[in-house]
């Protein structure tokens, strides 16, 4: 992995803009200047950037198609809610727990299920995914199908944007790392990477358990903003909302998946007042997009990955 001095100069306006962008959002919610549906939605976009960043490492920079992604962020947010409310402990300790137990599920099923590939590691992955839900249906310390309710909101602005920055800054130098380069070279060409002795299944492995940590992360941020969760919001529809904003945004571009969480987030919140054709819009500019833009928002390029690759001084 190369590395290159720190530029001073270009950290600290970096910095300066992640520092304005979190004190103006603070303090439109201090003042109550953001209501509470604008708060929600502000919400549900942070967790969908975790949720399709994690997710694209996965399937855009290691081409694995994993259908299962809703199960890891069920798995965070059970792990954290038992941790705070059942076990009283803080809610650091709830979001490492949750980091932990994820990546612990996505290591437990990605070393079997990686050694296939395709339609056949998407069908595995699917099945993985009903199976943590189904499975959390059927135990009594969590109350089955009712799922867990009256949780603390202990989920803030701070933690959503530090947990967001926190993504990105992994997965980004992540890639722009030696293993990145193995992890891309998997999804290029896997048997030439084999003949050139890199162990494709370890770093699919590794892909797999950090992109699963990081949405138990998102879940545990979910279950502690929106009072309750249950099996159900985990099922295969959650996981295909969040393939839609890596598909969206570009497969292999962490910019573009940035970009689709964002817009899908809003798109679904303009077309709330519209119940009955909600789904059908939402279908159809889908589709217009894919149409005239196939490969996605972004392709497979960076937004600024110059910037965004020196991010404390590591580049490709």
């Amino acid at each position: 992995m190369q590395t290159k001095k720190i530029s001073w100069p270009r950290f600290l306006v970096e910095t300066a803009v992640l520092v304005a962008l979190f004190t103006l959002v603070q303090y439109g919610i201090t003042t109550r200047m953001l209501d509470q549906y604008v708060q929600i939605n502000l919400t549900s976009m942070c967790i969908n950037i975790i949720l399709a960043v994690s997710l694209n490492l996965i399937n855009g920079f290691t081409g694995q198609l994993s259908l299962g992604h809703a199960g890891f962020m069920a798995v965070g947010a059970y792990t954290a809610v038992i941790l705070t409310t059942k076990l009283d402990y803080p809610f650091l300790a709830g979001l490492v727990g949750s980091a932990m137990a994820a990546g612990l599920a996505g290591f437990v099923i990605g070393v079997p299920t990686l050694r296939l590939k395709g339609d056949y590691l998407a069908i595995a992955t699917l099945a993985l995914g009903e199976i943590i839900r189904v499975t959390l249906q059927n135990i009594d310390y969590i109350n089955g199908p009712a799922g867990i309710s009256g949780i603390p909101k202990l989920t803030t602005w701070a933690w959503l944007f530090g947990a967001v920055v926190l993504t990105i800054i992994v997965v980004v130098n992540l890639v722009n790392s030696s293993y990145g380069r193995a992890i891309i070279s998997v999804r290029e060409d896997e048997i030439a990477a084999e003949l050139m002795g890199i162990n494709t299944t370890k770093y699919k492995v590794l892909a797999f358990v950090i992109g699963a940590s990081f949405a138990g992360i998102a879940g545990a941020l979910y279950g502690h903003y929106f009072y309750i969760i249950k099996p159900e919001t985990f099922n295969f529809m959650k996981s295909f909302d969040i393939l839609v904003m890596v598909v969206l945004g570009g497969l292999g571009s962490t910019t573009g998946a940035v970009i689709a969480a964002i817009f899908v987030t809003i798109l679904t919140a303009v077309l709330q007042p519209f119940p009955e054709i909600r789904m059908i819009l939402y279908a159809l500019i889908l589709i217009i997009v894919m149409i005239y833009r196939p490969q996605g928002l972004m392709g497979n390029k960076e937004l600024g990955r110059q910037t965004l690759g020196r991010i404390w001084g590591i580049r490709r």
